[in-house]
């Protein structure tokens, strides 16, 4: 047995987190960098005393009930934990850590640059750019929707939503919001609090959704809820794809219901519903929230500043099962 714990990682990690995890463990590193079948993750798993799985990896309770007995622990590469059954890790007597709170800047960034690029027809502009189409300035050409003055609807106002709020307040818009707790003034900072998802839809000219992926939000954006956003609204996803029905989604946007849609988070992602490559209005992104240097090291060292807690016997500090 290795004198340290061996740890199975799905994917490859960035060279500042795998220097650290070699320091204190034996790491088996998924070098493909693809997503893994439910075959290989337990394959990988034989003789590991932990994983660190990434959102693509889905263990599920079948997974689960099939890792051998060596494993006593799983590091989600994420702050998302649903593609971990915690129910079944739970049963098992494993524990499952996460990475909070590192996100919040790099996908308010994201969040600001889908606003920009779905509002001012950035994909059309660069599409014409690349395929030799442009023929110079136009008094008409790609016109676009001014950010002064609208008003932005967020949709869970937690660390993200804030963070894009505090962004949105430099460009001029008139931020509101729903969350399952009113903020406090000092949090809110003058931001419009409106106590059901459906009166901020009313008022939402873009709305930005920062929402967690729970059965209560599943398909939450659909197509009644839709209608009640004002005309020509825009529409942001940088939660979860699953908190937007693609069908109703495709349809306004096809139909000129809204105005665009800046996405960075997709249903069964990386397969996304194919109609999607086919609007021009629809500002599309491969789930780039948290891909910059600095975040991306900070959630491998979370990763590990659980696993090191846990092996030492202590409570790690991201436990969510």
């Amino acid at each position: 047995m290795a004198d340290t714990p061996v740890v199975f990682v799905t994917r490859n990690v960035p060279d500042a987190v795998e220097a650290r995890l070699r320091r204190g463990y034996t790491p088996r590193i998924n070098d493909s960098d693809r997503a893994l079948s439910a075959d290989d993750i337990v394959a990988g798993a034989e003789g590991a005393d932990a994983l660190v799985v990434t959102p693509p990896d889905k263990v599920t309770a079948e997974v689960i009930d099939r890792l051998p007995g060596s494993v006593k622990a799983i590091g989600c590469f994420s702050v998302g934990t649903n593609h971990v059954d915690l129910d079944a890790a739970k049963a098992r007597g494993l524990v499952v850590t996460n990475t909070p709170g590192v996100l919040t800047e790099a996908t308010a960034d994201i969040a600001m640059l889908l606003i920009l690029g779905a509002t001012r027809r950035a994909w059309e502009g660069q599409a014409m750019l690349r395929g030799d189409d442009w023929h110079g300035w136009t008094p008409t050409q790609l016109m676009g929707v001014e950010l002064s003055g609208k008003r932005l609807g967020i949709l869970g106002m937690g660390r993200i939503g804030q963070a894009v709020a505090r962004r949105a307040e430099g460009f001029g818009l008139k931020v509101h919001y729903h969350n399952r707790r009113r903020l406090s003034p000092d949090e809110a900072r003058g931001a419009t609090y409106h106590d059901t998802p459906e009166s901020l839809l009313a008022v939402s000219d873009i709305l930005s959704l920062h929402c967690p992926a729970t059965p209560e939000t599943q398909g939450f954006l659909n197509a009644e809820r839709i209608e009640r956003l004002p005309t020509d609204a825009v529409v942001i996803n940088t939660s979860r794809g699953d908190v937007v029905d693609d069908d109703a989604l495709i349809a306004a946007l096809r139909s000129g219901r809204l105005f665009a849609a800046g996405l960075d988070v997709f249903v069964g992602e990386p397969n996304i519903h194919p109609d999607y490559r086919k609007l021009d209005n629809a500002y599309l992104l491969p789930h780039l929230g948290s891909a910059t240097v600095e975040t991306r090291n900070a959630m491998g060292f979370k990763v590990l500043d659980n696993l090191d807690a846990f092996f030492a016997g202590q409570e790690p500090p991201d436990r969510v099962a």
